[in-house]
C-alpha cells in the first residue's frame, strides 16, 4: 500500500513565521553552506523564506528532506539538542536566525504552542512517512516513491536535479541499481527522461516491477 505524504501545516507555519520574522537577523547563504543549530553558544530558531534547503544526516550526510517552501527550523532543536542533523542551503536562499529563548518567549507570548505541537506533528509524521518509502523496502518500490516524490516538484526545481543524483542523496543504493530501474522504466514507457537523467513525466508506475 502506497502511503501519501503527510499535508503541510501551512496556515500554523505561516502564523509562526508573522510572529517571529520581525525579530529574526538576515543571514548571508551561499549554496552549500552549511548551517548548525547554534550562533555564539546559543541555540537558534531559522526562519526559512526562499531557496532550497536540505536537512542532512550529521553521521553520513545522507539528505532526510529537502524543502522549497517556507519553514522554521530549530524548535525540537531548541528543545531536545540531540544535534543529529544539520542544515544545509542547495542555492541562494532567505534566511533569518534568532535566539531560541527570544523565540520562545515570542511563542508564550502569542499563546502560539498549539501551532508549535502542530508543526511538530507534522516533522514527525513526515519523517514516517520517509521510512515507509525507504526502510525494508525492495529497491523498486524505494526508487518509485522517490519518484512519485520527484514529479511532485515544481518543472524548474525538477530539472535542476536528476533522478540519480535525487535519489543517490537521499538512499544507499548504488548507482547501478538506479540505473537500471531508471532505464527499464523508460524502455517500458512507465516514465519519460530527458537527456541527462531529468525526469520529464510519470506516466504510470507499476506497483511491482
Amino acid at each position: 500500500m502506497t502511503i501519501p505524504p503527510p499535508t503541510r501545516p501551512e496556515a500554523a507555519i505561516e502564523r509562526l513565521i508573522a510572529v517571529l520574522e520581525p525579530h529574526g537577523t538576515p543571514m548571508e547563504v551561499v549554496p552549500r553552506k552549511r548551517i548548525n543549530w547554534g550562533y555564539k553558544h546559543s541555540p537558534q530558531f531559522y526562519i526559512f523564506k526562499k531557496g532550497e534547503l536540505s536537512v542532512l544526516r550529521t553521521t553520513d550526510g545522507l539528505v532526510i528532506a529537502t524543502v522549497y517552501d517556507q519553514n522554521v527550523f530549530g524548535i525540537a532543536e531548541s528543545i531536545q539538542p540531540l544535534r543529529s542533523h544539520i542544515l544545509r542551503a542547495e542555492t541562494e536562499c532567505t534566511i533569518l536566525r534568532l535566539d531560541a529563548s527570544l523565540a520562545h518567549e515570542l511563542i508564550t507570548q502569542h499563546d502560539m504552542w498549539k501551532d508549535i505541537a502542530i508543526i511538530l506533528a507534522y516533522y514527525t509524521t513526515r519523517l514516517f512517512y520517509r521510512d515507509s518509502v525507504v526502510v525494508q523496502q525492495r529497491t523498486y518500490s524505494i526508487i518509485r516513491g522517490h519518484l512519485v516524490e520527484l514529479i511532485l516538484l515544481p518543472e524548474d526545481l525538477r530539472l535542476r536535479t536528476s533522478i540519480l543524483d535525487y535519489i543517490q542523496e537521499r538512499t544507499h543504493l548504488s548507482r547501478s541499481s538506479i540505473l537500471n530501474v531508471m532505464f527499464a522504466l523508460k524502455n517500458g514507457g512507465y516514465i519519460e527522461i530527458k537527456r541527462g537523467g531529468y525526469l520529464l513525466n510519470v506516466i504510470n508506475l507499476p506497483d511491482k516491477f
